[in-house]
């Protein structure tokens, strides 16, 4: 998982293989084969914002012919880029909304047949929220938004997060509830800037322990654990009892 070798996207390189990939399916399909790809996660935050300098994939909602999948996968043998490295598997999370297009906004047009989109704001951060990952950039993202649109003039408020929460999710209760305290706490507390750089050095210092822990303990994480891993880890809980913790965890549900 965390601890393997990742390959790092930039706003540069990402638009190098996303004019490439245009170029590649209109080959395949013909310039009367339109395709949309709306960014989402870190790769819409990457091209939208300056507080972040990469991210380590591309996900994105993919309204395409299947000579998308031919195209994608050429250009990713061309550049050697890694398997899966533009995918729709954001799809499966629980961050995922079918209403996600409606809240898109326009970003460019490659080779008159593909167009990028992007998420407006105040519903990226919804997303944010709804997966509210400790170990990786969700709550930084958060407040790098908030920040930058403060800068711009552009205030994002609380009405408008629980709006967009309510119109992707249904409610804001959708929301994991260390969710919901982290949001209403800091557009309390309103200092963006200040908090975006606490959070960003808390969320690598956590994504360090979880690397070295799978290292220590092979096989131990897991897409169902990873979270409470990562909560136990910041608290700076014992190795060991974390995993005495899960072990508990699983005998129980064995013996139910």
């Amino acid at each position: 998982m965390l601890s393997e070798k990742q390959f790092e996207f930039t706003k540069e390189n990402i638009d190098l293989y996303l004019k490439e990939v245009a170029k590649e399916y209109r080959k395949q399909a013909g310039k009367k084969m339109p395709a949309e790809l709306i960014l989402i996660d870190g790769a819409s935050v990457l091209i939208n914002y300056g507080f972040r300098n990469m991210t380590t994939d591309i996900d994105a909602v993919i309204e395409a012919s299947s000579l998308m999948k031919e195209a994608i996968n050429h250009v990713g043998d061309l550049y050697g880029l890694p398997n899966g490295w533009l995918n729709a598997d954001f799809t499966k999370t629980a961050s995922y909304s079918e209403k996600l297009s409606q809240y898109s906004v326009y970003y460019k047009t490659y080779a008159n047949v593909v167009t990028i989109r992007t998420i407006k704001a105040e519903y990226l951060i919804a997303m944010k929220l709804r997966s509210g990952r400790q170990y990786k950039s969700d709550l930084s993202d958060i407040l790098g938004i908030l920040a930058e649109h403060e800068k711009r003039g552009l205030p994002i408020s609380m009405d408008q997060i629980r709006t967009a929460v309510t119109e992707l999710y249904g409610g804001w209760e959708s929301l994991p509830e260390s969710s919901q305290t982290f949001i209403e706490n800091v557009m309390v507390n309103g200092r963006f800037e200040e908090l975006y750089e606490q959070t960003a050095s808390s969320e690598k210092e956590v994504s360090a322990l979880l690397i070295q822990f799978e290292q220590n303990y092979p096989n131990a994480v897991t897409d169902k654990n990873v979270t409470e891993i990562a909560v136990n880890l910041q608290k700076k809980t014992d190795r060991s009892s974390i995993l005495a913790k899960l072990r508990e965890k699983k005998a129980e549900t064995d013996q139910t």
